[in-house]
Order: structure tokens, then sequence, then C-alpha cells
């Protein structure tokens, strides 16, 4: 009765771990401090470029006035496009959302992209206008865009993550509109079942699963099993972020929190996963939608030496990073490395930055490339992720090249220079939807090259 899990989303910079650092700051201590130094994103690639990379999940324990409890269960989301899958996963272990909005910048792409996320998932949605302390702040203009996004004007709360303003607002009306957690006794019955929505490796603990527990409990003595691999183990540990790791005995139906599994094998816990209790056989949680790479990329080391080094890198990254995938590969030259593929360039060049930084690997990348699909003559169809893998051109009976179904949003003053630069990139028309505030969404079918 008392849970409330939600996330925050928002387009990039619009605030989204400063206000979630103010929830911290208000719950956990009672009053705003004026502490400027990030809470969430503690990865010094995240305070480098301002920007989140990594989901936090943090639980926190709020008191109102009347002396009622209630546990708030906060997941911090990126904003970034080449992120979006961390968003996807976020919002599968929520009720509510909270959709931020820059007071200085309004309704942004990604504004959009995080809606329709939120909306497939069935959340309860708070529209936000953050940053209402900048001088440039234009909270009207940014209300009016919530507005035409089908929100009422009562809906929207003002804040500011800088200042503190307008937060224990959001708080309230987070515990009186969001849902709590639902039942699901009548589909599972007594059976423990948890959806993993994030994981890390510790080299003492095994794998660290982030579990939003749907039914039942897990306690320290549970052995848990995990329903896609067939693996089972026995809990090293249980507890939640708040921020700093809390160790409790238990983890509820409803109820956010990591679990410790001592698996050593990184491959067998996959973000998407129904953990479940030894001798159970619940029917599994519908997952995810696997993400598909897009931009690939070859990682060699810099030193030769290192590949096995390298090569631990990659299982440790793909294991919290479900969007990343890699599979190795050998150039003459240069020797044995690994073929990578992402959701974009900037999550190519944070996953490079994180194994040079954070694993102390120097490495070699080449130029990013889509990937092909070829048919030879003999009928047989070929991936070709490089140019050293085409084969004579006597063999190539026909190749397709992927394509994206493509969605602008632009003022309508751009509409003109958006067709020209898509028509010179083969893109093919396909509808022009005129929307409220000068505002203009482009349908195109094009070329991912």
């Amino acid at each position: 009765m008392n849970i409330r899990n939600f996330s925050i989303i928002a387009h990039i910079d619009h605030g989204k771990s400063t206000l979630a650092d103010r929830f911290i700051e208000f719950v956990g201590q009672g009053s705003y401090k004026g502490v400027s130094e990030q809470v969430l994103d503690d990865m010094e690639i995240e305070k480098e470029r301002g920007i989140t990379i990594k989901l936090k999940a943090i639980r926190l324990n709020y008191k109102r006035n009347n002396g009622e409890t209630f546990q708030l269960n906060l997941i911090d989301t990126p904003g970034h496009v080449d992120f979006g899958y961390e968003v996807s996963r976020s919002l599968a272990a929520c009720e509510g959302a909270v959709l931020l909005v820059d007071a200085t910048q309004g309704v942004q792409v990604q504004t959009l992209v995080n809606l329709e996320k939120a909306k497939a998932e069935n959340l309860k949605i708070i529209p936000v206008v953050n940053k209402i302390d900048l001088p440039s702040a234009n909270k009207e203009g940014a209300a009016l865009g919530l507005m035409s996004l089908g929100f009422d004007e009562s809906e929207i709360v003002y804040t500011s993550g800088k200042t503190g303003e307008g937060v224990l607002d959001l708080i309230e009306r987070i515990i009186e509109v969001v849902p709590e957690p639902k039942d699901y006794t009548k589909e599972y019955g007594d059976d423990t079942v948890g959806l993993i929505f994030d994981s890390f490796f510790d080299d003492y603990r095994g794998v660290i699963a982030f579990v939003r527990l749907l039914n039942g409990s897990v306690t320290k003595n549970s052995i848990v099993k995990l329903m896609a691999s067939k693996v089972e183990s026995k809990v090293v540990e249980i507890g939640f972020l708040s921020p700093k790791e809390t160790v409790v005995n238990e983890l509820k139906s409803g109820e956010v929190g990591y679990i410790a599994t001592g698996i050593k094998d990184i491959a067998n816990v996959r973000v998407g996963d129904t953990l479940t209790l030894s001798k159970l056989n619940p029917i599994p949680i519908p997952g995810y939608k696997a993400p598909v790479p897009v931009v690939f990329l070859s990682i060699y080391p810099a030193d030769t030496s290192k590949y096995l080094d390298l090569r631990e890198a990659m299982e440790r990254l793909s294991l919290n990073d479900a969007a990343f995938s890699f599979e190795p590969e050998s150039i003459g030259a240069i020797g044995k490395g690994f073929r990578c593929g992402f959701l974009g360039l900037l999550h190519a060049e944070i996953i490079r930055d994180r194994i040079e930084r954070e694993l102390g690997i120097d490495v070699i990348t080449t130029s990013p490339s889509v990937k092909y699909l070829l048919t030879t003559t003999k009928g047989l169809e070929l991936e070709i992720k490089s140019a050293s893998e085409y084969p004579d051109a006597s063999f190539v009976k026909s190749v397709r090249e992927p394509w994206v179904s493509l969605v602008l949003y632009t003022n309508s003053e751009y509409m003109s220079d958006i067709m020209t630069f898509c028509k010179e990139r083969r893109a093919v028309f396909v509808k022009l939807d005129y929307l409220e505030n000068n505002r203009v969404k482009i349908t195109y079918d094009m070329p991912l090259v």
C-alpha cells in the first residue's frame, strides 16, 4: 500500500539527476543543504560530460506530515537516445514516471520519445517543468508544450532541482497519483517472481542483479533460479541503494532492490530475465524487446598481450549494458580483437572510454559501419559487417542494407531544409503532420547510412 515505484524521464540535460539528488536530500535529511556534488551520476565519464549513462535505482523512506511513511523507489534514467534501452528497462519496473521538461528549452525530441515509451507501459505520468529558477526560464511556454501533449494545466508541477523549489510538492503528487504496486497473486499464486532490470559484477559477491519483485519474497537463505539460463545459486546478500548500499534480510513483493547471486559466470544473468526460487516454475515475465545494434566497429588492444583482459572487460560491460554486443574477430596486421555493436556513435564512444579509463586497457578502434545482408549466386545469405568480409563481386547476387522508419519533429521554418537533406540521403517521404505551437512531424523511410 505504501510503496511507490517511479522513473524520472526527460530529454538530455533537462535536470533529471539534479532533481533526483534533491529527492535524496529532502527525504533522507529532511531539508535542502545546498550540496552541489552529483550523487547519482558517480561515474567519472558521467560527471565529465554532464550526462547520465547508467540508470540508478534508489530507495527512499519518506514520512508525510500526518506521520504516514512511504517507500519511494526512484529510478534515474539517461536522456540521450543512444541509451534509450536503459529507459525502457527502467519503465518496465515502475508504475509511474516523472516527465521532466527544461523551462528554458521546452519540449524536446527525447521528451516525446520517452513519453511514448511510458504510455506503452501504461504508467501514470506526472508532467514537470524544471529549472524554473533560471533567468531565461519560460514556465508558461514549457507548460503550453506539455499541454499540447495532452496534459491538463492542473497536472503540471513546477520545480527547481538546483534550489529545491517545488520538490516536496512533487513528492506529495507522486504519492497521491502513482498507483501502488499491482497484486500479482492471481497470476503467480504464492510463487516468487522478480524482473531483473539491471546488473553488474562484483569480484567477491558475483553478479549483482537489480530486481523489481512482482510477487513473493526473497531472503538471504533463499536459493534463486534464473529462468532463461536455468542456473540456481544461493543468495549471498540482499539490499537496496539509499543511495549507498543498505543490507536487509528480505526483499518483498512490490519492492525494488539488489540480490547478490554469487554467480561467477556473467553470461548466466541477463537483463530482462525472470528471477524465481529453486523448484518453482512460474510463467516468465514478458521480457524486453531485444535491442538491435545499428552501428558496428572493431576494438583491438593496443598491446596484443592484453587480449584476454579486453575480453573480460567486454564481458563485464555487456552484463550491465544489454544493448552492447561483441564477437571475436582477427585482422592479420592488427591481431585479435572484437567486432562490437552499438546503438549509436555516442554509445560506442562511451564504451571505448570506459574500457580505457575504468579498466586501464589502451585500445585501437576502426571506423564505424553498419551491417549488410548479402545473397550469393549460390543462394547463401551472409551478414557483412566490414569491407574485408565482402566477397568477389562475381559471387554476389544481391545486397540489402538496413533502413529505418524515421520520425522528425521540428519547427515549421526548418521543414524545407530538412526535407531537402533527407531527399539527398535517399529517404522516401511517408507523411507530414502539423502539430500545435508551429511544430511539424515528418515521417520518412531511409537508409541507415
